[in-house]
């Protein structure tokens, strides 16, 4: 069914919906929704033995809880604000050589609010400033296990009453977890397929018709075949591209413009973007 006025037009359609969104090298890919959400979580300290500790002591409660995890160990600040992907929990050391944590969390949270931020420190001077980024723990150290295990539990009921969707990808024996809300659009480079995100470009290998068939019911429409979009981010289109709203320009093949436009009306009238 052709939308009345639509095909016609030479300049973009702009639509009434516009959400901002944040974002993020060769992976396999698994989109999942699970009850019990897997928490993925990054661990910064620039005492490379006491991270491997705190990395070690949350893994082992996570286990006994019977919780999913994913855990990356960070030896600065800068290694940690350069990573590529999101994460849920962010134990962070204060008293770091360079950049320090307060600093490090202040400039992370310039491009993520959502995730939990746990202090680790030897000192109590900082508990203060905490607030002011919307630190979810202040822990002492030497950490007790109670109180970590405290922590966990709940930041696990808290991720588990906000479940959005999510992928896990893995390479050379590591996992990672992005939610689909962070990818702008699919591109595909013969078998290789890049992520583009506020953050970044992420690559990894995959076939476009099996990626398209496991996210066309997430939001994502396939408007060119190496083009794979999240109509979240969809601003505009016209008959020979769609603008998203990081301003990419993604071409529409001939073929496949009326099906576009069928599935981003439709995302629009499920969403609220119909007036």
């Amino acid at each position: 069914m052709k939308a009345a006025g639509v095909h016609d037009m030479k300049k973009p359609v702009h639509i009434r919906y516009h959400t901002l969104c944040r974002f993020m090298p060769i992976y396999t890919l698994y989109p999942v929704r699970q009850v019990m959400q897997m928490l993925s979580i990054a661990v910064c300290d620039d005492e490379v033995i006491e991270c491997c500790s705190m990395a070690g002591k949350i893994k082992a409660i996570l286990e006994e809880m019977k919780i999913p995890c994913i855990i990356r160990q960070f030896y600065s600040g800068r290694e940690l604000l350069d990573a590529s992907e999101s994460f849920d929990l962010i134990f962070l050391d204060i008293l770091m050589n360079g950049q320090n944590g307060m600093k490090t969390a202040q400039i992370f949270r310039e491009k993520a609010w959502d995730s939990m931020l746990v202090f680790v420190s030897s000192s109590r001077e900082y508990v203060l400033e905490a607030y002011d980024v919307e630190a979810f723990q202040y822990l002492l150290k030497p950490v007790d296990d109670a109180k970590l295990k405290n922590v966990l539990r709940r930041a696990a009921g808290k991720l588990e009453n906000s479940t959005k969707d999510f992928i896990i990808v893995s390479r050379e024996r590591q996992k990672k977890k992005f939610f689909l809300d962070d990818i702008y659009y699919f591109e595909m480079r013969g078998r290789k397929a890049d992520v583009h995100g506020a953050e970044g470009v992420f690559t990894y290998y995959e076939q476009i018709g099996s990626l398209e068939q496991r996210l066309r019911e997430k939001g994502f429409c396939r408007c060119h075949k190496s083009f794979l979009i999240n109509l979240k981010y969809a601003d505009g289109y016209n008959r020979q591209e769609v603008i998203l709203s990081n301003g990419a320009r993604i071409m529409i093949a001939k073929g496949r413009y009326e099906e576009f436009c069928r599935e981003i009306l439709q995302y629009m009238k499920n969403h609220g973007g119909l007036v």
